[in-house]
């Protein structure tokens, strides 16, 4: 028997909820006759939207399929996971290996459970409570943004943390000096990374200076004095982005003590910008730029990886990224971008002259191919609607049972009914595609 449990932050009453969690499972599990603890899994401050950093859980399914574990608990369908396909994911994971899950809250057995729908619905309002919850808490922080009192919890390079506010580092803060004395002499960011690393300067997680540490640094405002609040921001799917407009951002002058002024950081912007538009690179729209004409479009035929392109003496070539840290790791060599250029020229004309032969071959299919899908996407959209339908009879049983709130119930099915409208909109644009096309025949 194992024991699942998780809170989502690291706070004293977090951690007492926790430490209260183990030991009504060290009690409750020693009290069955028939059952043996194996162990009590716990991650500690994780959040339960995503699986990739609840190292407990993945060691937890890790013993399930080494055979060490035959059942498991935990408290709700919240503490599994918050998100549907995950929770959905794990639970069919272990019913394969004949394992199954005993959610306390919610009086579910998957051993004995009929139906993945009764679990599905709860497991989905769980995934929109913590969305809710999330929603709740950026509105929190941006008001602390909009009023000047936010508290950081973080420091850049050159300051630390006291009580919520950011105190000069007098060691790094003469390094983020001497970084920005160099570049405004001339020197480029990759000589300034390697200057520091042959002093053996470490970085703020004392590892090696890259060209790409020195700009982000001269990049930073905050070594103006000034806070820039909301630099980056999270998706629906909780994926971070840089904030090129969508959320507001909030600039607190004067916030705290300031490493560089600003006629020393506004040069230093003229000058990033001038070696940017240099080397033809467009910041702000995503990390890594595809400016380049086979950008992203080479792949290396023996490991797969992406070429990278070079400027050599009077030529230039694209080239294995692996080759080119070590050629024990990939053999390919590099190709000219003039031999790449002929060799596209020379298949384009190819497939223009043998137009007949290959491309309209091609594309009689694809057009095949595509009624094809529409069938397929009008009957999974008639599904999906029927799914709709189901589900909204047992979210009306659960409330009539006395298992589910009404402002939740009310909350999911007007969901439902908005997606089932949806579906069939988009049913009639595929009804009249088809009807257009068999026209045009």
């Amino acid at each position: 028997m194992a024991a699942y449990c998780r809170v989502s932050t690291d706070n004293i009453e977090q951690l007492e909820s926790l430490e209260n969690q183990r030991e009504h499972y060290q009690k409750y599990i020693s009290n069955q006759p028939n059952w043996q603890l194996a162990k009590i899994y716990y991650d500690e401050g994780i959040s339960g939207i995503q699986l990739t950093k609840r190292d407990a859980l993945k060691k937890l399914l890790t013993d399930c399929h080494n055979h060490q574990i035959d059942l498991v608990i935990t408290k709700s369908i919240s503490r599994l996971s918050r998100n549907t396909t995950d929770c959905l994911r794990i639970v069919r994971e272990l019913q394969q290996l004949n394992i199954p899950i005993i959610f306390e809250k919610e009086h579910i057995n998957t051993g004995a459970m009929a139906s993945e729908l009764f679990l599905s619905i709860l497991s989905s309002i769980a995934q929109d409570e913590s969305h809710s919850t999330a929603g709740n808490l950026r509105w929190s922080i941006r008001q602390r943004f909009a009023s000047g009192e936010f508290r950081v919890s973080s420091a850049p390079y050159g300051y630390s943390v006291e009580d919520g506010n950011l105190v000069i580092d007098s060691v790094e803060a003469g390094v983020v000096r001497e970084i920005f004395r160099h570049f405004l002499s001339g020197t480029s960011a990759s000589q300034i990374s390697i200057g520091l690393n042959h002093k053996h300067i470490p970085t703020k997680r004392s590892g090696q200076w890259r060209s790409n540490t020195v700009i982000n640094i001269l990049r930073n405002s905050n070594y103006t004095g000034d806070m820039l609040c909301q630099k980056t921001y999270r998706d629906d799917q909780y994926r971070r982005h840089f904030n090129q407009g969508e959320p507001p951002q909030y600039l607190i002058e004067e916030y705290h003590p300031s490493l560089v002024n600003h006629e020393t950081f506004n040069r230093a912007q003229v000058l990033l910008k001038e070696a940017a538009q240099k080397r033809h690179i467009e910041t702000g729209s995503h990390k890594y730029q595809h400016h380049y004409l086979f950008s992203g479009k080479i792949n290396c035929d023996n490991c797969g990886t992406t070429f990278k392109r070079q400027t050599r003496p009077n030529k230039i070539y694209w080239a294995c990224q692996r080759h080119l840290k070590s050629a024990k790791q990939c053999p390919i060599k590099a190709v000219s971008e003039a031999g790449l250029e002929a060799a596209f020229c020379n298949m384009m004309n190819k497939l223009v002259h043998n137009r007949k032969f290959l491309l309209q071959p091609l594309l009689e299919n694809l057009q095949v191919q595509a009624n094809s899908d529409t069938h397929g996407r009008l009957n999974s959209l008639t599904k999906r609607i029927k799914a709709n339908d189901h589900k909204a009879e047992t979210l009306t049983k659960l409330m009539q049972t006395g298992l589910l709130d009404r402002a939740i119930y009310i909350n999911q099915t007007t969901k439902l009914e908005q997606d089932t409208y949806q579906c069939q909109e988009k049913i009639k644009q595929l009804n009249g595609k088809n009807t257009d096309s068999a026209n045009n025949f």
